[in-house]
C-alpha cells in the first residue's frame, strides 16, 4: 500500500495492558473502597453493630440468666432481640425484664441503653478526646452535623458538658423515683428507669411496665419530664442551659435560636394534642373506669411516652383502635433531631406541614418561623418521609406474612393493626406493643431487629451511607414532563 510523501503510515500495535497498570487500577479501586467503608458516615454503623454483638452475648452467657429462666436460658436470638432493643433505646422484649434476667444481666441492658442513648460515636469522640488524640476535621465535622448543626463547635468541651449535664439528670431523677416509690422501685430500680427514660428507652423491670404507678403524680412527671428532655435534642438542651444561665448571670438575654423553638412548640402540641386525643377517646369507651379528672394523667403520660420512650400506664392491649392509631402517628413522627428518640423526628413533621400548606394556599416557599425553608432541607424531609412510609409497608406486609399471613384473614394470629402497632413501634423504636412481641416466630424477631437497627440509625443517615457508597454518573438524561393526578 502507498502512501504520499510526507504522510508516514504508522502501523496500528494492539497491545495488552500492562500488569502494572491493572494493578495499579485496581489499588485505585480498592483504595477508593476502603475510604469509603471506613468514612465516618459508617463507622457509627460498625460501632453500633458490634456493640449489639457484644451485648448479645454477654446476655446469651448464663451469668446474666435468673434461675427463673431456666436452666436452658433463653436462645441466642432472644438475647440478639434484647440487645438490639437496649442498643437501640427501643424497649420491645420478647422476655420479662426483671424475671429473666439476673442482677448481672440487668446491668449489662442498663449500660446498653445508656451506650445507645448517647451514641456510640459521641463514646468514641469523647474517648478520642480523653485520650488527648486529635480529632480528624472530617469526624469533627460528621459529629457536628449529627449533634449540634454547627459544625463549628468545640468537640472537646461540647462532649464533656453533654455526658456531664446527662449523668446529672439521670442521677436526680434517680433520686426523686427512689424518693416517690422507695418500695416499688428500690436503688437500682430508680437508676434503671431513671437511664431508660431518659434515654428514650422504655426498658421496665416489672412486667406491667409503670401501670402500679398509673396515678401516682411524682413518678409520672419525673418519667415525663426525663422523656421530653431526652427527646428534644443534645444541642436544644446544651443551649436552654445556656439560656438559663444567662438569665440568672443577669447578662443580655439572647433569644432562642430558631430550631429550638421550632422543636420545643412542636414538642408541645404534639404532646397537647395527642393526650386530647387519646384523652377522647378512652373516656368514651369508658373501658379504664377512671373519671374524667382521673383520666388526664395517663393520656398525656401515654402521649408524651409514645415520642419513643415506650413507657405505659394503660394497657395497651386493651386500648381502642382510635387510640391505637393516634399513637401509631404519634410513634411515627418521633422526638427530634440529634436526641435518643426515633422517627422521623419533628423538625421534619413542622417542614412536611409546612409544605402541605404552601401547596393549599398555592405559595411558592415554605415559611416556618418566619424564614423560608430552602428546597434541599424540604427534599429531604419529603426523602425521609417516603423512606420511612416504604419501610412500615413492607415491615408490616413481611410481619404479617411470618406471623400466619399464609391463613384467611379472619384466622389470623393477630389483627392487621396489632402488626402495624409493632412495626411502627420498633422503626420508631418506641417499645410498646399490644402484646405482639413475646408471641412472635424466629423470623419475626429478627424481622423486628432489623427494623429497630434502621430506625436508631435513623433513615436519612442510611439514606446518606448508601448514596455515599455509590458512584455518581457523569452524564445526564433528557428530561421529560409526566402529567401527575
Amino acid at each position: 500500500m502507498s502512501s504520499r510523501p510526507g504522510n508516514v503510515v504508522q502501523p496500528r500495535i494492539h497491545c495488552k495492558p500492562r500488569p502494572a497498570c491493572r494493578a495499579e487500577r485496581t489499588g485505585i479501586v480498592s483504595g477508593m473502597l476502603r475510604r469509603r467503608l471506613l468514612s465516618p458516615l459508617i463507622l457509627p454503623v460498625y460501632s453500633f453493630a458490634a456493640t449489639i454483638l457484644a451485648g448479645a452475648v454477654l446476655l446469651y452467657a448464663g451469668i446474666s440468666h435468673s434461675p427463673s429462666a431456666g436452666e436452658a436460658g433463653i436462645s441466642f436470638v432472644d438475647a440478639l432481640f434484647t440487645a438490639t432493643s437496649a442498643v437501640c433505646v427501643t424497649g420491645l422484649s420478647v422476655v420479662d425484664t426483671g424475671t429473666t434476667f439476673s442482677l448481672t444481666g440487668q446491668w449489662i441492658i442498663l449500660i446498653l441503653i445508656q451506650l445507645g442513648g448517647l451514641g456510640i460515636m459521641t463514646y468514641s469522640s469523647l474517648l478520642v478526646f480523653l485520650l488527648r488524640r486529635r480529632v480528624s476535621l472530617t469526624d469533627r465535622l460528621a459529629v457536628g452535623q449529627a449533634l449540634m448543626h454547627d459544625p463549628s463547635f468545640h468537640l472537646g468541651r461540647f462532649l464533656y458538658r453533654l455526658v456531664r449535664t446527662i449523668l446529672c439528670i439521670e442521677l436526680a431523677a434517680a433520686c426523686l423515683l427512689y424518693i416517690f416509690a422507695p418500695q416499688g422501685m428500690g436503688p437500682f430500680g430508680a437508676l434503671f428507669h431513671a437511664v431508660s427514660a431518659f434515654c428514650n428507652a422504655g426498658f421496665g423491670l416489672r412486667p406491667d411496665n409503670l401501670m402500679a404507678w398509673q396515678e401516682h403524680t411524682g413518678v409520672n412527671l419525673v418519667v415525663m419530664f426525663l422523656i421530653v428532655v431526652g427527646g428534644i435534642g443534645f444541642s436544644v438542651i446544651d443551649e436552654l442551659l445556656g439560656a438559663a444561665r444567662t438569665k440568672l448571670s443577669g447578662k443580655p438575654y439572647r433569644p432562642l435560636s430558631r430550631h429550638t423553638r421550632l422543636v420545643l412548640s412542636t414538642t408541645a402540641f404534639l404532646i397537647v394534642a395527642g393526650a386530647a386525643l387519646i384523652w377522647l377517646a378512652e373516656y368514651l369507651s369508658n373501658y379504664t373506669g377512671l373519671s374524667p379528672a382521673g383520666l388526664v394523667l395517663p393520656a398525656f403520660f401515654q402521649s408524651v411516652t409514645c415520642r419513643t420512650a415506650g413507657f405505659n400506664t394503660l394497657d395497651i392491649s386493651r386500648l381502642t383502635d382510635f387510640t391505637l392509631m393516634v399513637m401509631i402517628c404519634l410513634m411515627f413522627v418521633g422526638g427530634s433531631p440529634g436526641s435518643c428518640a426515633g422517627g422521623i423526628k419533628t423538625t421534619s413533621f413542622r417542614v412536611l406541614a409546612g409544605f402541605v400548606e404552601m401547596q393549599l394556599r398555592g405559595r411558592r416557599q415554605n415559611v416556618l418561623l418566619g424564614r423560608a425553608v430552602d428546597a434541599p432541607t424540604q427534599s429531604k424531609a419529603l426523602t425521609l418521609f417516603l423512606f420511612a412510609i416504604i419501610v412500615v409497608t413492607v415491615g408490616t406486609m413481611v410481619l404479617s406474612l411470618t406471623e400466619g399471613g399464609i391463613s384467611p384473614h379472619t384466622h389470623g394470629r393477630f389483627e392487621q393493626l396489632d402488626l402495624m402497632f409493632e412495626v411502627v413501634s420498633a422503626f420508631g423504636t418506641v417499645g410498646l406493643t399490644t402484646g405482639v412481641t413475646p408471641h412472635l416466630s424466629v423470623p419475626g424477631k429478627l424481622l423486628i431487629t432489623l427494623l429497630m437497627f434502621i430506625g436508631r440509625i435513623g433513615p436519612v443517615w442510611l439514606l446518606v451511607t448508601l448514596q455515599h457508597l455509590q458512584s455518581e454518573p457523569k452524564f445526564r438524561w433528557p428530561e421529560v414532563d409526566y402529567p401527575i393526578g
